[in-house]
């Protein structure tokens, strides 16, 4: 069993799928999302050793005010470039990244600690 927790939050950015099929030509071009992302990272106690505050307000620091420019990434893009900000400030961990297009479709990946020894080492 791992334990984890959650946060949520969501941020409006453009972007553009340049190969696009013909069915969906549209995409092509710029166009806005409210993108929605959800985290969850495990904990090694359950007495907030994350506190969900806190690191919320780390992840939205990791994204300025003003509307994302992603230009051609994906959800599953910007979920790689987040793993790899989580992933150094938060070692050893298993997590999972959910990136949404405006809570109506998205990707996600679980993530297992760089070195799966040093984090059940950590448990034990």
């Amino acid at each position: 069993m791992t334990d984890m927790i959650w946060v949520r939050f969501e941020r409006y950015g453009f972007h553009r799928y340049p190969d696009a099929p013909n069915a969906v030509d549209y995409l092509k071009h710029p166009h806005r999302h409210k993108f929605y992302f959800k985290v969850h990272i495990e904990v090694f106690h359950n007495d907030r050793e994350i506190e969900f505050h806190m690191f919320l307000n780390w992840l939205l620091s990791l994204y300025d005010e003003s509307n994302l420019q992603l230009d051609y990434k994906s959800c599953e893009m910007m979920i790689d470039d987040l793993a790899a900000k989580i992933g150094e400030a938060y070692p050893n961990r298993f997590f999972k990244i959910d990136v949404s297009e405006d809570n109506e479709c998205g990707a996600v990946k679980e993530f297992a600690p760089r070195n799966l020894s040093l984090a059940r080492a950590a448990i034990l």
